[in-house]
């Protein structure tokens, strides 16, 4: 049997390119009006394993139930990534995580190379 693995909170990654830019804007700061999260920077290029500009929502593990629903149907067609976070950032990002919107291609060479891998080694 599989060990339980602790999820510490969640990362919502909100992606979008130069035209998507004030769909971003406005789901951000709506984002930050309804929950308490932790909003990441503002990102227009693609960083670390993101393929293109994006910001990180944080949210702990008791705001999912109503944070992702409202993502869900206020996400004015961006792509999300939900993921949580358990220590492993390789499964994090790919086995543990799931979409909104349509899905984008993340550099897990990065991951594997720079992230925190506690159960991949």
């Amino acid at each position: 049997m599989q060990q339980a693995i602790e999820v510490t909170g969640y990362h919502a990654h909100v992606y979008y390119d130069a035209a998507q830019q004030p769909a971003a804007r406005r789901l951000r700061e709506a984002v930050a009006q309804r929950f308490e999260v932790e909003l990441g920077r503002w990102r227009e290029q693609a960083y670390g394993p993101h393929p293109v500009g994006a910001y990180q929502i944080a949210f702990a593990p008791a705001l999912f139930g109503q944070i992702v629903p409202w993502l869900m149907l206020n996400r004015e067609g961006l792509s999300v990534l939900l993921h949580p976070l358990t220590g492993d950032d390789v499964e994090d990002h790919s086995d543990f995580a799931m979409w909104l919107g349509a899905p984008l291609e993340l550099n897990m060479a990065f991951l594997l190379q720079h992230g925190d891998n506690a159960r991949s080694g």
